[in-house]
């Protein structure tokens, strides 16, 4: 694998310690700013807003310029939103500061994901987009514990202006090491646009909304259960979290494996894996030790959809994939919102903290119903031939 790959995989690092990072920080931020902790969860909210509207506008603003330019610009703007936010003087100012540092999230990670696909052979790509993700995934064990263990001794600002340090190496690894990327030929809004007239694509996305939704509905709740169900102490739940890292990292390089071998029977099988998990957690989360592994499950399965899920969706946007590729990050914030609110439900329900487990366990399933129906009609229809490794079109100089 070309240490482009790597380059990629640091700017994700950074990205996801700052995602995830902030919900560790909220008392701090909170106590800092003066504000609720509940008043503090909006920097979540913000963060996520300003994902669902960076992906498209800033994919299609940059549709024509070459990706290598795009991605440094990228790591830029992300790495300016986040001192903004370390120098942040209140609270509105912050929030401000977290939308600015989601826009360019989702446009990242799709032109990051393309140019991952352009940079090794047509056989290859899935694992190499589960590289630049596994920076995400990383992120999830090392970045997020160190962030919040960070701020919590030196304070929130700290952590933000480490981020920032490490957004300023990933731009410059991307633009030392990712070599020159030209636009797509006929690359424009029009041409992104047309590609969304796809059933396939749409299935896809709604494959992500739906079934991803699952593991954030217990993820978002994660927290509670893992201290009053399986009675581990507070300061137990960070290395329970790191184990959750763990997993996800396994499962995006498990998913990128299979993904290249047999791409429609690794989605299927890693949402009906995923639901298995969730089903199993409101069991096993009664016992300290089977809840931890079970965690380390819902990892493993959760995290492999995503490197099958983006190479599918850069197939079947094959001729202008950046914007489709953008638009699977705000489908994840969409099953990250849904989830949460579907098992917030079940608990205000009165239905007890594995309730939410149960509640993705069943949305999990639905996303394998709905990519096992888009698998069906694909082969039965002309476009089955989009299934296989996209040639020329999407590979870069040199293959």
């Amino acid at each position: 694998m070309p240490l482009a790959l790597v380059a990629l995989a640091v700017t994700a690092f950074a990205i996801g310690t700052t995602e995830f990072a902030a919900m560790g920080l909220l008392p701090q931020i909170a106590d800092s700013l003066q504000v609720s902790i509940p008043h503090a969860g909006w920097l979540i909210s913000m963060y996520a807003l300003g994902v669902v509207i960076g992906a498209p506008l800033l994919t299609a603003g940059a549709a024509r310029l070459p990706r290598k330019a795009v991605l440094v610009g990228l790591a830029g703007l992300f790495t300016a939103g986040n001192l903004l936010c370390a120098i942040a003087p209140n609270f509105a100012f912050l929030a401000a500061a977290r939308l600015i540092t989601g826009l360019p999230h989702g446009a990242f990670f799709g032109a990051g994901a393309v140019a991952a696909a352009e940079l090794v052979a047509p056989h290859l790509r899935a694992r190499a987009v589960s590289v630049m993700f596994s920076g995400l995934t990383v992120a999830n064990i090392v970045g997020v514990p160190a962030a919040t263990l960070l701020g919590q001794r030196l304070g929130w600002r700290a952590a933000m202006l480490v981020v920032v340090a490490i957004g300023l190496l990933g731009a410059a690894a991307i633009a030392r090491l990712v070599p020159h990327l030209p636009a797509h030929p006929g690359a424009g809004l029009r041409s992104e646009l047309a590609t969304f007239r796809s059933g396939q694509l749409w299935l896809a996305l709604g494959t992500v909304v739906f079934g991803c939704a699952g593991l954030f509905a217990c993820y978002s709740y994660i927290t509670p259960t893992l201290t009053e169900v399986a009675g581990f102490a507070d300061s137990s739940v960070t290395l329970i979290l790191a184990l959750f890292g763990v997993g996800m990292t396994i499962g995006n390089v498990i998913g990128g494996y299979a993904a290249d071998r047999a791409l429609r029977p690794s989605i299927c099988a890693a949402f009906l894996a995923m639901s298995g998990a969730l089903a199993l957690f409101a069991l096993t989360a009664h016992a300290r030790w089977s809840a931890a592994v079970t965690v380390v499950l819902i990892g493993m399965a959760g995290f492999a959809t995503v490197p099958t899920v983006q190479t599918l969706v850069i197939q079947k946007a094959r001729k202008a994939p950046t914007l489709a590729s953008a638009t699977v990050q705000g489908a994840f914030n969409l099953a990250n919102a849904q989830g949460a609110y579907l098992g917030g439900l079940a608990l205000s329900a009165g239905l007890g903290w594995t309730s939410p487990t149960l509640v993705g366990a069943g949305l999990a399933l639905l996303g394998f119903l709905i990519a096992a129906g888009s698998w069906a009609a694909d082969r039965r229809g002309p476009v089955a031939v989009a299934d296989q490794p996209v040639a020329t079109e999407l590979v870069g100089a040199g293959h």
